[in-house]
């Protein structure tokens, strides 16, 4: 593995500084959606990280693989609920978010491609 910790991969800090904006926009949402959407979007962005961090201590490529396969899963699972926050709170701005989230996307799509040599 390329890095000597997760906490060194760009798209572990990439989806912790994702994490940091979901609470943000989260924050802005009435008290309504706190078990709703805003419960849903925290455990998706937190989802992301989490199974990098475990995915690459399991110190086995295919399990590192199938926890990759999940942190991206998580990550489309934060982008549907993006764009459904966006349709109900469309003042609050999604920006930054949308954009680490599409960052994080491809760099697990290129770390998984790679870890399968490529295929």
């Amino acid at each position: 593995m390329p890095a000597n910790s997760y906490k060194n991969l760009t798209a572990w800090i990439k989806a912790i500084e994702l994490v940091q904006e979901i609470y943000v926009i989260t924050d802005k949402f009435p008290k309504m959606e706190l078990y709703i959407l805003v419960n849903q979007m925290l455990r998706a962005a937190i989802s992301v990280p989490s199974n990098i961090a475990e995915g690459y201590r399991r110190n086995h490529r295919l399990e590192y693989i199938q926890f990759l396969s999940i942190a991206i899963a998580s990550a489309a699972e934060l982008e549907t609920q993006l764009i459904i926050a966006k349709n109900r709170y469309p003042l609050v701005d999604y920006q930054k978010a949308e954009i680490l989230l599409d960052e994080i996307q491809r760099l697990l799509y290129v770390t998984i491609r790679s870890l399968k040599g490529g295929k």
